[in-house]
């Protein structure tokens, strides 16, 4: 008996340990072992509109400019999936900042007070951090990229204050969201049908399109998981962009377990308190020019944020410089699904194009593929 609750006792301390192991992120180092002068590697909490957020930032130099990665949902931490797949690229060339927004991951105690969680606050909050990094580098704009949720978040804080801004990169952009629910349903519908999938074609029918009433919740997740089935968010698997969640989550050091839960927690809080806010979106007349050089980063079967919006988006939109990027074996996760050729473009394209140290070789350089180049003088 006595074994027994000693056993239990230690199986519980020792997952108690577990859980409140702190969240750390590796320093980088010399052959030596010896922390590289000029590194930073820290996982941060800040005061961003009057609550406390969470942040990565990674780089082997402080020298280097500085990248803000805005992620998506509203929500959806996707700290451990850069940290995964992108990061090890591009920390080398830039000091990378991946921010979990209020409410999300290491930022969900930050939900609160619930009159916070607004789209004009989401925009003061990248606003703000934005002045922080400035003022910590020592560097007067930075890189914005925007994932998804965070692409228009993204859009309308460069249409704000472009003046902070070297150049703005959209992946998996979005325009129009209730045009983009629209139009992504109906592709989903339609593979569901073509493949003889009743099942689906039922539980579609049964929640309707767009836009979602009522329990909007459970309809949006339920064309989302038809979605992942037709590879319309991820394109190399039926499962989604779930499965890609949980890998970054799963193998990054960055979240402690509390960290882990919180990131679903956020996800759903998030869907309660800004769904409804953001579904009124429309970038074609909220942003219809961009005094920066812009970049969309697009896979070419992303049904999720649908790619034709993006593409009648960048047609449309007034910006000094502007490029198109197809990833032809990507769909709504392209940092992921190609990371490779995503992070390439960092490094080999947009330093060499929007960097002040590289803008006369830009003047003189094209490149053939995959890409549109629009660009306006």
């Amino acid at each position: 008996m006595m074994l027994a609750v000693a056993t239990a006792v230690l199986a519980t301390l020792l997952a108690a340990r577990v859980w409140f192991r702190q969240a750390s992120t590796a320093p980088f180092v010399d052959a030596l072992g010896k922390p590289v002068p000029g590194s930073v590697a820290d996982l941060d909490r800040i005061m961003l509109g009057g609550v406390e957020q969470g942040l990565l930032i990674r780089g082997l130099s402080v020298a280097n400019p500085v990248m803000l990665y805005l992620h998506g949902g509203p929500g959806t931490s996707e700290l451990g999936m850069v940290r995964t797949h992108n990061m090890p690229a591009l920390e080398r060339h830039f000091t990378v900042v991946v921010w979990d927004q209020r409410g999300a991951g290491i930022s969900y105690s930050a939900r609160e007070p619930e009159s916070g969680m607004s789209v004009e606050q989401f925009i003061a909050d990248a606003h703000e951090l934005t002045l922080l990094l400035c003022k910590r580098f020592g560097q007067p704009k930075i890189y914005l990229v925007g994932h998804s949720w965070g692409s228009a978040l993204g859009v309308l804080t460069v249409h704000r204050y472009p003046e902070l801004y070297h150049a703005f990169i959209g992946v998996g952009q979005i325009v129009d969201m209730r045009e983009g629910e629209r139009l992504s349903y109906a592709w989903t519908l339609a593979q569901a049908e073509k493949a003889g999938d009743r099942r689906s074609v039922a539980q579609l029918k049964a929640i309707g399109p767009p836009p979602y009433l009522g329990t909007f919740r459970s309809k949006l997740m339920t064309q989302r998981k038809i979605l992942g089935k037709y590879r319309g968010e991820v394109h190399g698997n039926s499962r989604g962009g779930m499965s890609t969640l949980l890998r970054g989550l799963i193998g990054s050091r960055e979240y402690s377990w509390s960290d882990r839960v919180n990131v679903f927690r956020g996800i759903f809080a998030n869907m309660r308190l800004m769904w409804p806010k953001i579904v009124d979106i429309n970038l074609m007349a909220q942003a219809p020019e961009l005094k920066v050089p812009v970049y969309f980063l697009e896979g070419r079967h992303d049904y999720e944020a649908p790619a034709v919006l993006a593409e009648q988006y960048f047609e449309a939109l007034e910006a000094p410089r502007k490029t198109l990027i197809w990833f032809e074996r990507s769909a709504h996760f392209v940092n992921t699904e190609e990371p490779d050729s995503f992070n390439r473009f960092f490094v080999d394209r947009l330093l060499r194009e929007t960097h002040p140290h590289d803008l006369d070789a830009a003047r003189t350089t094209s490149e053939p593929g995959s890409v549109q180049p629009g660009v306006r003088a």
